[in-house]
């Protein structure tokens, strides 16, 4: 019987991280029920740890070269849809003030716990329900309805989001369980390799300048020879290997041949802003400059003196020879282990130390407008879950926002491809294309899916949802 009251949509988040947040926000409404289930004891963990705790929350540069894909371009709908003014609009509405460090937006506080505390008041607001120390182990389609099996019992919902994280920083709670279950709804997996990350060098020589920093670029070359990937910013030398910043831009590229059996090898350039000629030019000058002292200062006057000595020992020059009395064959070989430093790859460090991971959810298997899944109506896959990873620098997080609010908005509108709804007892078929779509609210209304800061969750008031009755977990309420 038709009671002329709207009947309210389940819908159920797995993963408590900064998509799964943005994902429960925008998918809550008067007519939803918003659930997230998290594993861990309290949600956010990850987040807090970005940024070095600072919470670099996004980036006003956007390109499509800040982002890596098997399916190249696939962020940019989402990303177009909620930019990162959204972002910053967003958090502002939350009471959250932000800075701009060239580019760069962090929190005015310097501090994730500010971005995290906001997230749950908006949440408790909003009426989302969550529910902690709620690993999901299973989930499938019946019917109409997804039955989503945790540690704690069962819970059901009219839509499913799946935003469980990646394998990377497993402390953090990231397990890359959410790998299987998109498996067990027939998605197809790239293999997840770590991103972000440092890498294991072989040799003893550059160990021996571990602890140092420079400026340097940065080139991932193959064993033919080929260029893959380059980055420049600070380079730190370890005992192992290399990291820093533009180690992180070009690991995952290192990954992926190193997977493939491939040698690899990471060349350093440690005066990138010089050419050949003027490297040339540069150790002729100070060799005139210093020509009664050793190689040792000679060099200690350009580089960090651990640094000096490992160039001078990779150039067969000994420190206590005379500078006057360098050849330009000694010059020479000193240029080219200075421009190009070459050290063979052996691996990245594992998961645990990886920021972010290449590989995921095959995103050809995802509509790139509302991050539905093309196999299963109204399941939806967000943030690193995805094969989509972004360089240093806030664009992870920022597609965590833009992918969780493309995932919320559109599940919360009910809205799914091949769906049959019935609208004022009338069965109609109800589609998704592009960045429209009609919405089931007695008559079909089209609206452009982009952020209306009206729509944000705590000014989504409305009845608060009772959530589920099932049992277990840990409900956190009036944060």
């Amino acid at each position: 019987m038709m009671t002329g009251r709207k009947q309210m949509k389940r819908i159920i988040v797995a993963g408590g991280g900064a998509a799964g947040f943005m994902s429960a926000f925008h998918a809550k409404r008067p007519d939803t029920e918003v659930t997230v289930l998290e594993a861990q004891e309290k949600p956010g963990k990850k987040l807090l740890a970005t940024g070095n705790g600072k919470c670099n929350l996004t980036n006003l540069y956007m390109d499509p070269s800040c982002y890596r894909s098997d399916q190249s371009g696939f962020e940019t709908a989402a990303i177009r849809n909620f930019p990162p003014s959204a972002a910053t609009a967003f958090f502002r509405e939350l009471g959250v003030l932000t800075m701009d460090r060239g580019g760069y937006i962090y929190p005015m506080s310097g501090q994730a716990q500010t971005v995290l505390d906001a997230l749950l008041r908006g949440a408790d607001r909003a009426g989302v329900r969550i529910i902690t120390e709620c690993e999901v182990r299973n989930a499938k389609r019946q019917k109409d309805r997804f039955s989503v099996e945790t540690d704690r019992g069962i819970y059901t919902g009219d839509f499913l989001i799946l935003a469980c994280g990646s394998m990377a920083a497993k402390g953090t709670g990231s397990d890359g369980s959410g790998y299987e279950i998109a498996k067990q709804f027939g998605h197809r997996i790239i293999k997840p390799l770590p991103a972000l990350v440092q890498l294991k060098c072989e040799g003893n020589l550059l160990p021996k300048a571990s602890g140092v920093r420079t400026d340097c670029l940065v080139e991932i070359r193959t064993g033919d020879g080929k260029t893959a990937a380059k980055d420049r910013g600070e380079l730190q030398i370890t005992d192992y290997g290399i990291s820093g910043i533009p180690v992180f831009q070009v690991s995952r590229y290192a990954a992926k041949l190193l997977d493939r059996k491939q040698k690899v090898s990471a060349v350093l350039n440690f005066l990138p802003d010089l050419d050949e000629e003027e490297v040339q030019d540069l150790l002729k000058e100070q060799r005139s400059c210093l020509s009664g002292e050793t190689a040792e200062t000679f060099l200690n006057g350009i580089f960090n003196k651990k640094l000096a000595s490992v160039l001078l020992k990779a150039a067969k020059i000994r420190p206590e020879r005379q500078a006057g009395l360098l050849t330009k064959e000694d010059l020479n070989s000193l240029v080219s282990v200075i421009r190009e430093f070459v050290i063979p790859v052996k691996e990245t460090n594992p998961f645990e130390q990886a920021q972010i991971c290449a590989g995921g959810v095959d995103t050809t298997e995802i509509e790139a407008e509302t991050m539905q899944s093309k196999r299963v109506p109204g399941l939806y896959m967000v943030g690193e879950l995805l094969d989509v990873d972004g360089i240093c620098g806030g664009y992870n997080l920022q597609w965590a926002w833009s992918s969780g609010y493309a995932a919320g908005s559109h599940a919360a509108a009910g809205v799914v491809q091949g769906y049959r709804k019935t609208v004022r007892g009338q069965e109609k078929q109800v589609k998704f294309s592009g960045s429209e779509g009609n919405r089931a609210r007695g008559r079909q209304e089209r609206k452009k899916h982009t952020y209306d800061p009206d729509q944000s969750a705590h000014t989504s008031r409305g009845s608060r949802g009772r959530g589920d009755k099932e049992k277990g977990g840990k409900a956190l309420k009036n944060r």
